[in-house]
């Protein structure tokens, strides 16, 4: 029997549901209204914590959706409790990814700083395109990448719906190639604009199927 649930993945960083560090993190989740946190302790590893341990496969499955690079989860008690075969990270400079967003939110420049230190602790999602690399997310961390002087960060290859380069098309058009072209906004401004830009984007997708 298939069992339906909601889960929801948290955006903000205050909740007194869920550790501080891993609000951070962006591994915060409700599942169902129950709280469920993932929390990174390594490149490759992270620790599952929430009532129902039978939910925790489906919550990880969503989890990897953003974090590809993690794969391998513990419980609390740091047992084993799923593995994947690990992706090949490596080295990418800033200047050959190509960003496909155009704004970051200060609110999340200040929160990656507690935990980003070095470029090293940097791993994002990429699409190899024209010599060079799609960021497919972290875009906040590219950012912060750039203000920090940092040459490289490091990434995985995945693949990506072809939406993506519209996207890219609109960051060239506005000058943005490189994750040091991106604009610094207010929470409220990067709210605004980015998300009406995402619903107009895929309103005239819908349109023209």
């Amino acid at each position: 029997m298939v069992i339906s649930m909601k889960i929801t993945r948290i955006d903000t960083y205050q909740d007194c549901r869920f550790t501080q560090k891993v609000l951070y993190q962006h591994g915060c989740f409700l599942v169902d209204g129950t709280p469920y946190e993932i929390e990174i302790i390594s490149d490759r590893e992270a620790v599952v914590r929430g009532a129902d341990p039978q939910i925790y496969t489906a919550l990880i499955e969503d989890f990897r959706f953003y974090t590809p690079h993690i794969t391998r989860f513990y419980n609390k008690s740091l047992h084993l409790i799923k593995e994947f075969p690990p992706k090949k990270v490596f080295s990418v400079k800033l200047e050959q990814i190509q960003p496909s967003q155009f704004y970051v939110d200060e609110d999340k420049i200040a929160a990656i700083s507690s935990f980003i230190q070095k470029p090293e602790d940097i791993i994002i999602q990429v699409l190899p395109y024209e010599n060079r690399y799609i960021s497919l997310d972290g875009h906040t961390r590219l950012y912060y990448a750039a203000i920090m002087g940092w040459e490289a960060v490091r990434a995985v290859t995945e693949e990506s719906d072809t939406w993506v380069y519209g996207f890219v098309d609109e960051a060239i058009k506005r000058h943005i190639r490189t994750p040091q072209d991106l604009i610094l906004v207010s929470h409220k401004e990067y709210d605004e604009k980015w998300n009406r830009y995402c619903d107009e984007f895929f309103a005239k997708v819908q349109t023209n199927i």
